[in-house]
């Protein structure tokens, strides 16, 4: 389950437009709001293209979209 807080509060830091982020990501603002918000999931191509639009490491990909105490390597 996506982190909403933390993932908006790093949109929001980017300085990026959600209707930027979601035409980069071939969304629809409604679609990315829609998986921002848990209502859909995000493919895992689609956390490598956010991670790589706002800039994000490894450990903030594993926080947001794994959960907090998990890592991409199941750690």
């Amino acid at each position: 389950m996506t982190d909403t807080k933390k993932l908006r509060e790093l949109v929001e830091a980017s300085g990026l437009k959600y209707r930027f982020i979601a035409k980069k990501m071939n969304l629809s603002p409604f679609g990315l709001a829609l998986k921002i918000d848990n209502k859909n999931d995000f493919k895992a191509s689609e956390i490598s293209e956010l991670s790589v639009i706002l800039g994000l490491n490894e450990e903030q990909v594993s926080s947001i979209f794994l959960g907090k105490n998990n890592t991409i390597n199941g750690g």
